[in-house]
């Protein structure tokens, strides 16, 4: 499912901006970004994040920026000339004209060029770094809870028009039979010699019949359209449930098709198959 958290914090003249994005995904990827001092950190970070996120590319971005350079602040002179020289190639090659005074501010706020004299992180910094990731993910999980109750009012809304729609099959179903009965009647009183057994005809009128009968499909439709509603409403995360019964509602709506043989009832039909794929693509962002 798609999210967007973001945080900002400062602490010892350093401003940190915490990052989460995500979006759809079978499975879990997290790409995580963090400044070198803060890479042996990333496994508690993975940890925060698989306490919220079950599936999704996810994206965490750690920036931070020095407020006030405190003595002791050191250039990363190889990071800061392998940037210039990168960035001089990419302005040649566009013929893009930037004052130095720019580029030079630019590259001090890139990752990894100042670095701090220090025999490690300091404890205090770390542990307010870490409630700015906790803060992040509270924010980006609101804002997935958010677009999670909007896809699924969607989906509920077009499984209840499928529902809907069934019951507008009723009124053309004696229609469908009687015009199959006189189709066949009339096909018989264009041959002029033609004889036949009326109690016969009428047996095998009620077998073909019954090869169209659709009471079982409409049965079992409306059964899983209820049933997904249900499960929708009582079960935590139901995405992958829905999915399956959703092909279910499928199988069902294609028999109907299939069976129909009248005008009206495909033209249900066809608006059912497009509201249940419609479904089908917002399932895709449930869990």
């Amino acid at each position: 499912m798609t999210g967007y958290g973001k945080h900002n914090c400062s602490y010892n003249g350093k401003q940190f901006s915490i990052e989460i994005r995500s979006v759809n995904g079978k499975s879990l990827d997290m790409n995580i970004k963090l400044p070198i001092i803060y890479r042996d950190k990333e496994w508690e970070i993975r940890n925060l994040l698989n306490k919220v996120v079950q599936r999704g590319k996810v994206d965490v971005f750690m920036n931070v920026d020095t407020i006030n350079a405190k003595p002791g602040t050191e250039i990363n002179k190889l990071a800061f000339t392998s940037y210039l020289k990168q960035l001089d190639q990419l302005l040649t090659e566009m013929s893009l004209a930037v004052d130095r005074s720019q580029l030079v501010s630019g590259i001090l706020r890139m990752p990894d060029i100042l670095t701090q004299e220090t025999d490690g992180l300091d404890a205090k910094e770390w542990e307010l770094v870490f409630e700015c990731f906790n803060k992040a993910l509270v924010a980006f999980d609101e804002f997935r809870r958010e677009e999670g109750k909007t896809i699924m009012n969607d989906i509920l809304l077009r499984i209840t028009t499928i529902d809907q729609l069934l019951a507008q099959v009723l009124p053309y179903e004696n229609e469908r039979l009687e015009t199959i009965k006189q189709r066949i009647l009339g096909n018989l009183e264009q041959i002029p010699t033609a004889e036949y057994d009326k109690n016969r005809f009428e047996q095998e009128l009620i077998y073909y019949i019954e090869k169209f009968d659709i009471t079982e499909e409409k049965i079992r439709l409306k059964q899983h359209c209820a049933y997904f509603l249900k499960s929708a409403e009582e079960e935590e995360a139901p995405g992958r449930k829905l999915g399956f019964i959703a092909q279910e509602i499928g199988r069902e709506i294609n028999t109907l098709g299939s069976k129909a043989n009248h005008v009206e009832i495909q033209r249900i039909v066809v608006q059912m198959k497009d509201e249940l794929e419609k479904v089908k693509e917002q399932l895709l962002n449930v869990l």
